[in-house]
């Protein structure tokens, strides 16, 4: 077979290919869903901050002193839905979900901070939630801390406001880089972009070879003059194609626009990198399409395969935290040499001599999956 053949049946299987995917409205919906709305609501709908915590405050004191201990939980990190008098008031708020915590003053607050004496401040936090209650106690620890010090440090020190700043202090300043403003709404779309382009790579060239199964199509591809290659070749190339181009749409319609998200680094790159990424996982769903039947059976094995990829792909827990042999596995996951590619394109503008790591991982891992699929069709 000459080239200029194998290229033609190339484009015509790919074209091919398109012209089904295009049929499948279910799936395009799906896709377009994905790449936007999905995209948009993870950014837009799952803060990883403190917002209008509500809290009671129980103010057995009621000096000048507790006041202004109370009035540092201030908007827009914590909100007062009740100043009350009982205890039974703060705790039934508590059960029934109104409230998050409670603040609870002693009634010898004033006396105790005159006097010099320890004192203590209660809360009790309602843990249900255990990520805004973790933030909740961690602020509350600092405010009360700070109040502390800046209230009885100068009392036992003699010191008035003006002569605390004739103290040495210990100047410490904090740089943060590539998102100065901590906005998790860029991390949290870009997160859910990968995790959309991982569940796509898989499934649509999964979906694409178990239709031609279900049609029975697969036969007459057999007994055509097409080689195993040009069987799987332009699945993984058409859906590759869709996924790159829902991929730009995504970033430069959704998550730029709306979050205001710079792009610091080589789109292009980017892009490369996401192709490279795709053809490493759609090996995978074309071997996982020849032990299935159906495209239910492929949706399901997909979110089988899925899951262990987003979970140790140091998107939700960074690495160093995990086990040592969970390390080393993830090691072999293409997600997690994605992430650590993708997001330093974007966020640090790395260019290839700081990502090629990740991009030999990637092309390893490829080579291996498309291998794999391809024995798995040949059987």
């Amino acid at each position: 077979m000459t080239f200029h053949l194998w290229l033609h049946r190339l484009r015509v299987m790919t074209r091919k290919e398109l012209l089904h995917l295009g049929r499948d409205t279910a799936l395009l919906l799906f896709i377009i869903y994905g790449f936007t709305i999905d995209v948009y609501m993870a950014g837009a709908g799952f803060p990883f901050e403190l917002r209008n915590a509500p809290f009671v405050l129980l103010d057995n004191d009621r000096s000048e002193f507790s006041r202004e201990l109370a009035g540092n939980f201030q908007p827009p990190l914590f909100q007062l839905v009740a100043d009350v008098t009982v205890p039974e008031m703060s705790q039934n708020l508590l059960d029934r979900g109104k409230a998050l915590a409670e603040l609870e003053i002693p009634p010898d607050f004033y006396e105790s901070l005159r006097t010099g004496r320890q004192t203590e401040v209660r809360m009790n936090i309602s843990a249900t939630d255990n990520v805004p209650a973790l933030l909740f106690t961690s602020y509350a620890e600092q405010i009360i801390s700070n109040y502390g010090f800046e209230t009885v440090g100068m009392h036992h020190s003699g010191l008035s406001e003006s002569g605390i700043t004739t103290l040495p202090v210990v100047d410490d300043q904090l740089r943060i880089w590539f998102n100065a403003n901590l906005e998790d709404s860029w991390f949290m779309a870009l997160v859910e972009l990968f995790t959309i382009i991982s569940i796509l790579s898989i499934m649509l060239p999964a979906a694409a070879f178990v239709r031609e199964k279900e049609k029975g199509t697969i036969e007459q591809l057999r007994v055509s003059p097409l080689s195993p290659v040009l069987i799987i070749v332009p699945k993984i190339l058409s859906m590759t194609m869709v996924i790159i181009g829902g991929t730009f749409v995504s970033i430069f319609f959704v998550i730029q626009p709306l979050f205001d998200m710079p792009l610091s680094g080589n789109m292009p790159l980017f892009f490369l990198v996401t192709a490279f990424y795709v053809f490493s996982t759609a090996g995978i769903g074309i071997a996982a399409a020849s032990i299935v039947r159906t495209q239910g059976q492929v949706a399901m094995l997909v979110i089988l395969l899925i899951m262990p990829m987003l979970l140790l792909s140091g998107s939700w827990t960074p690495p160093e935290a995990m086990p040592d042999i969970i390390r080393i596995c993830i090691i072999a996951l293409p997600l997690y040499h994605y992430f650590e590619a993708g997001l330093g394109i974007i966020f640090r503008d790395a260019g290839l001599g700081q990502i090629w790591p990740s991009v030999l991982g990637l092309s390893i891992i490829g080579a291996l999956a498309f291998q794999f699929g391809l024995w798995r069709v040949q059987r």
